[in-house]
């Protein structure tokens, strides 16, 4: 993928939001903090930048380069909000579909969260979740290895030898999705120093992930008018360290093109753990 392809790319001018440089470590809240504490210590600043739409160099854009990847692949699932249909059915599908398109010898699916965009409404308040505005990475270099030390306790010293991966499988539940459409920035465009890792707090563990801080040089990507048969691939972590994409950044955005009537935005994405031998 060459810089002339991707400045001849269909692009949007859409806000992001980026962390606000601190020397304190961000900690945000997943539940009602103590009384005097606030939910987040992260400010955000907002960045108006050119949002590239995907689609006409999907067959060149890889986990392994950009840390991102555009799947077809069609769903048995019936409900995505019925949980029990979605750990019997999508699971096992989204365990294969990881298999096929990296190669990988094991995948663990450890959870899955649907979104629904409502107007007004407070993420995690009632049980909803919003899509995150916020540029952020789901996990970090610490936290990818202690999630297989936490999950597959009795398995992670050897499986903590081979290639381990985070890796998201994002869709649409209803399409074409015209609404909050989901940002990717591509890994190799971001440095090291733009991770602040942060404390992610929940009520019986302290999760890490990374918020992001802005540089102009950041190629944003995204897929335009996703459907429900597609599938975003999202590299959360990788345990290989010789130059390939290791974490990609992402946000939803509000995309200035969507038209008034559009449906709000409603997905899924399934987090999960990627085995490779050593």
């Amino acid at each position: 993928m060459t810089l002339d392809t991707v400045d001849n790319l269909r692009a949007v001018e859409a806000i992001l939001n980026y962390l606000v440089p601190t020397t304190e470590r961000p900690r945000t809240y997943t539940y009602e903090p103590p009384a005097g504490t606030p939910q987040t210590t992260a400010v955000s600043t907002a960045h108006k930048i050119p949002i590239r739409d995907a689609r006409a160099i999907a067959h060149e854009v890889t986990l392994d380069q950009q840390g991102f990847a555009l799947v077809r692949h069609h769903s048995a699932v019936r409900d995505f909000y019925d949980d029990e249909e979605v750990k019997r059915v999508y699971y096992p599908e989204a365990e294969q579909l990881l298999k096929d398109s990296t190669g990988a010898e094991r995948v663990f699916i450890f959870d899955h969260t649907t979104r629904r965009r409502v107007p007004g409404a407070g993420d995690r308040r009632g049980g909803l979740r919003q899509p995150v505005n916020r540029v952020h990475v789901d996990h970090t270099a610490k936290s990818g290895p202690q999630r297989v030390r936490d999950l597959l306790a009795s398995d992670a010293q050897d499986l903590l030898k081979g290639r381990v991966q985070v890796i998201n499988v994002w869709r649409p539940i209803k399409g074409p999705l015209l609404d909050a459409p989901l940002a990717v920035c591509d890994a190799q465009s971001v440095a090291p120093e733009d991770l602040v890792p942060s404390d992610l707090i929940y009520p019986h563990r302290v999760g890490e992930t990374y918020s992001v801080t802005y540089r102009p040089s950041h190629q944003w990507f995204y897929f335009r008018n996703m459907d429900i048969d597609e599938a975003l691939l999202l590299k959360c972590y990788d345990s290989k360290t010789d130059g390939r994409a290791r974490f990609a950044p992402h946000s939803a955005f509000t995309d200035p093109e969507t038209p008034l009537d559009a449906p709000p935005r409603e997905s899924i994405e399934l987090r999960s753990l990627v085995f490779h031998p050593a």
